[in-house]
């Protein structure tokens, strides 16, 4: 691995709890920066893949089979693409029987206290952890408060803020930023305040990206 040097790099995140290739574009970057030993801080940012999707949520194969019109010989062949690129990344994804999608607004709202106690990002982890390796009930706010409770946050607090509304007007308007600056799609990535990359881009294009933006950090120093 090379030698970190100068400074931090700051990286933006846009994405959802719900979607795989926010799990795996993360597990990307986090190998390119093993690599290139380039720090890095992560900050995360509210996005809902199905805003309007009821509590209960959808099951999983049914959902992407009708918004994406694809087979279910399509969808068997996606699934197995995510899941050997979860295995590649040490990042287990498993798409079991049943498995359902859910929205995330509740979700994205215990993330937003979590940050006040700087514990956004190992939450947002382990949440990816409980949906993509677990399969957890993500809308199951008992589930969830034992999901942070293992963080040591406060389980209590967490079911209040899951059962409530607590934080609503907040994470709206981050998700309002964030779609005014365009974003329509995740996950997206801004890189120091400027680059945006959106998608999974691979480890190496990570690598390649971390790699530049430093040596031009290390220039104008």
């Amino acid at each position: 691995m090379a030698q970190a040097t100068g400074q931090t790099l700051r990286i933006d995140i846009v994405s959802d709890v719900m979607c795989p290739w926010c799990f795996v574009g993360y597990h990307q970057l986090r190998l390119a920066q093993e690599q290139t030993g380039i720090p890095i801080e992560v900050f995360w940012h509210p996005f809902e893949l199905n805003p309007q999707m009821a509590p209960e949520g959808e099951e999983l194969r049914e959902h992407l089979m009708g918004k994406y019109g694809i087979t279910v010989e399509q969808s068997i062949e996606a699934r197995a693409r995510l899941e050997a690129i979860g295995d590649e990344l040490n990042a287990p994804i498993r798409f079991t029987d049943g498995k359902r999608i859910y929205n995330t607004f509740a979700l994205h709202r215990l993330l937003h206290w979590a940050a006040e106690s700087g514990q956004a990002g190992a939450l947002k982890l382990t949440l990816f952890e409980a949906y993509f390796t677990d399969s957890k009930e993500m809308n199951d706010p008992q589930a969830m408060a034992d999901v942070a409770a293992a963080l040591g946050l406060d389980r209590a607090r967490a079911l209040e803020i899951l059962t409530g509304d607590d934080y609503a007007e907040e994470v709206r308007a981050k998700q309002q930023f964030w779609t005014s600056k365009g974003i329509s799609g995740v996950p997206a990535m801004v890189f120091e305040r400027q680059h945006l990359v959106t998608g999974a881009q691979g480890v190496e294009n990570y690598a390649n990206i971390l790699t530049q933006l430093a040596a031009a950090q290390a220039g104008a120093a």
